[in-house]
């Protein structure tokens, strides 16, 4: 029987799109998804047999080329590794929903992954890794979210034959081998997922694809991030001087902390774009040797929250916001003095504020630095 074929476009219902998929994938049937790279194939992880019927219709052997593991968040990969290394889960929270699949060794004992029927572990985890993506497209993640359980996927093509693009080219390809395509039109990307394995701290690209290697190499980046309200004097003024203090602890140049993997910003909770930092701020950093004139505001947005390895806010009010908007931060947001103490906004005062505020800032930056051993 020919599979079904939804055009999501024009549904009257997006929730019967996703609640019909669901039934589906519940029922061990094949569902055909859009992403934004290629069209995917996809099977209920928890039915062993609907894992089978996926590889037999990519014409693959059990073990040959592992399948992935398609989650609904970054949070999750810590379900299935959770020995995860920094380095894999920063390019989870930077590349997350994306098109990037992350390869990880799969050898920790309270992995979900153990829950899985057996046939199911041999197709995903064949030789010790496990990859794991979360796709682009917010049908695909509203499934994930309502299904028990991932999902298996791969290109919705034979093996060694083209990947799809349209949900025509699927259903050309595989026929009444699959039971239901959702059609969202030409895929956004056209070309594969890149598949990064990391172990640890190094990164290898198994697969080029969407995202480039320089891209992922800056996504790799360590990223420490300063957050006040203004960000026009205290967290411009901290950024300066931890990019300084860096640099001098690397033994290198300041424009050169980028290639060593470290990336220093700041962004107020109430920032315009593009201010300009106060005058004193200036003045109290120009006798530290440093210029900060070229400084623009920005406001502290989801996206810089989820980018940053570790934010240092000025107040303990600054945190608490922060947390309230992001409290999935919570584990990455502290105080950048170390004893709880607010740093007080010198804004309105005399030079002289500034310095004082530059001096216990600074401090404050060398003591957390030491924590972070970055030397």
């Amino acid at each position: 029987m020919p599979p079904l074929v939804i055009d999501i476009r024009s549904a009257d219902d997006s929730r019967d799109v996703v609640h019909r998929a669901v039934q589906a994938l519940a029922e061990g049937k094949l569902v055909v998804f859009p992403t934004e790279t290629v069209y995917a194939m996809a099977a209920s992880a928890l039915n062993a047999g609907a894992v089978q019927r996926l590889l037999a219709v990519k014409r693959r052997q059990p073990g040959e080329t592992p399948l992935t593991l398609a989650i609904k968040s970054a949070d999750d990969a810590l379900d299935y590794i959770p020995n995860m290394s920094r380095l894999a889960l920063r390019l989870a929270r930077r590349c997350w929903p994306g098109p990037v699949t992350l390869v990880c060794p799969d050898n920790h004992p309270d992995s979900l992954i153990t829950q899985l029927p057996q046939a199911v572990r041999q197709a995903v985890v064949p030789s010790g890794t496990l990859g794991l993506r979360v796709p682009g497209h917010q049908t695909f993640i509203d499934v994930l979210r309502m299904l028990a359980g991932p999902v298996v996927i791969s290109s919705a093509n034979r093996t060694k034959e083209p990947e799809s693009l349209t949900a025509q080219d699927a259903a050309k390809a595989l026929e009444d081998d699959v039971q239901l395509i959702l059609d969202d039109g030409r895929s956004r990307f056209g070309q594969p997922s890149t598949v990064v394995r990391v172990d640890k701290d190094q990164m290898e690209i198994l697969r080029p694809g969407v995202v480039s290697e320089q891209t992922l190499r800056r996504l790799s980046s360590f990223l420490i991030l300063f957050a006040c309200t203004g960000n026009t004097c205290r967290s411009p003024m901290a950024e300066a001087m931890c990019r300084k203090l860096l640099a001098d602890r690397l033994g290198c140049k300041i424009e050169e902390l980028e290639d060593r993997g470290i990336m220093v910003m700041s962004a107020g909770l109430s920032a315009s774009m593009g201010g300009r930092p106060a005058a004193e701020a200036v003045e109290a950093m120009h006798t530290r040797g440093i210029d900060l004139t070229p400084h623009e505001s920005q406001a502290l947005t989801a996206n810089l929250v989820r980018h940053a390895d570790v934010i240092w806010a000025m107040t303990r009010s600054h945190r608490q916001d922060i947390l309230a908007q992001w409290p999935e931060a919570a584990r990455r947001c502290d105080l950048l003095c170390l004893d709880m103490r607010d740093i007080p906004d010198p804004i309105g005062g005399p030079l002289e504020y500034y310095q004082q505020c530059a001096d216990s800032m600074e401090l404050e930056i060398n003591a957390r630095l030491k924590q972070l051993e970055i030397n």
